[in-house]
């Protein structure tokens, strides 16, 4: 875990008197006599004192979820990307900048998947932010690894009927540029693996027990209570993929490579790890090349960006599409619906099961 300490700064007393004001309203109800008597000693509710909620902003959907379940009602936690918004696009406004500085806790995934990041950090130095990386400390994967490893048997079946050198050179040239692309080079998917997932829970119940504590010991007891919901989603991907009657499967872009490593299974991706990335026309060949080598019968769509090019190879194949969701943020059906990190997850292991045993 990576906490990045900001400079304190003094506050006026016109902002205290705001912060009063709208500071109180957590999950579990907000300190209506703090509130109250803010006007009269404003001077009391500078930073983050006994009786007050922790202020809490999260990045994007997981994120904010993890951080619900371990904060319960002890914090006031607010998400940033807004439902049915791509976070890969997503940039602070004024009004998220000044939500910022007066918060106690911004809490990200890492890894490169806040691209605005840098941007936050350089506009908050005049509050007491703290940026707590909740993938810290755990080991990332290069984007590409993967799709290097989906396409092993292409290359070797390259050796022996070699193809051309401009049709190989142009290939290398497109991964290469989807790898310096996509997020620095490395891969920050890693809250679709039940098992990371638990990791980045518990970096933040480290951070919210820095910040607060005296009640270090719910955070853990609420962390726990949802890490055991996490360890029985993960027993059920392992037991439900462990028979599949192929390993491969194709999706639209390279968002599941840590839960293919930790469920023996590999991905296919027709793009990089950017959602939005448009794949080159070699790219498009190479996966219907090896969708109709291998008789893939499904091709994996997502629910946040433009199902355009999945649908397109589909046609191409004689396959169907479905939706295998990297859950980077909640649609309105999806809200509506009541679903959740749990719940989406279980949605996916039904459409792996579904499309890798036809």
């Amino acid at each position: 875990m990576r906490v990045a300490k900001r400079t304190a700064a003094a506050v006026g007393l016109s902002l205290i008197l705001m912060i009063a004001g709208c500071g109180g309203g957590g999950q579990a109800g907000g300190n209506t006599a703090t509130q109250a008597n803010a006007t009269g000693n404003a001077a009391s509710n500078k930073g983050n004192i006994e009786g007050e909620l922790l202020q809490i902003q999260t990045s994007f959907y997981p994120i904010y979820e993890f951080t619900r379940q371990v904060a319960g009602d002890l914090a006031k936690v607010e998400l940033l990307v807004p439902g049915g918004v791509e976070p890969h696009d997503w940039e602070p406004s004024p009004q998220d900048i000044q939500k910022l500085v007066e918060s106690d806790l911004l809490i990200v995934n890492g890894a490169g998947m806040e691209s605005w990041l840098e941007q936050v950090e350089a506009s908050t130095t005049s509050g007491k932010l703290e940026i707590v990386e909740a993938s810290e400390g755990i080991t990332m994967m290069e984007g590409g690894e993967e799709e290097e490893h989906a396409h092993e048997e292409e290359e070797h079946a390259g050796e022996e009927g070699q193809a051309p050198d401009d049709e190989a050179d142009a290939g290398e040239a497109a991964h290469e540029h989807d790898h310096d692309h996509d997020h620095g080079g490395l891969d920050p998917h890693v809250w679709l693996s039940p098992a990371l997932a638990v990791q980045e829970v518990r970096s933040i119940e480290a951070a919210l027990a820095k910040a607060d504590p005296e009640h270090a010991a719910d955070f853990k007891h609420n962390a726990d209570a949802y890490v055991a919901q996490l360890e029985q989603l993960n027993q059920e991907f392992t037991e439900g993929l462990a028979k599949a009657k192929r390993k491969d499967f194709i999706t639209q872009h390279a968002a599941f490579g840590y839960l293919a490593r930790e469920y023996g299974l590999t991905q296919v991706p027709i793009a990089g790890l950017a959602p939005d990335q448009e794949p080159s026309a070699e790219q498009m060949t190479e996966i219907v090349k090896f969708a109709k080598e291998h008789q893939v019968k499904t091709i994996f769509f997502e629910t946040l960006v433009s199902s355009k090019v999945a649908e397109t190879i589909a046609r191409e194949i004689g396959a169907k599409t479905a939706v295998l969701n990297p859950i980077e943020g909640l649609t309105a059906d999806d809200e509506a619906a009541g679903r959740d990190y749990l719940s989406l997850m279980r949605q996916n292991l039904d459409a792996l099961k579904a499309a890798l045993n036809e």
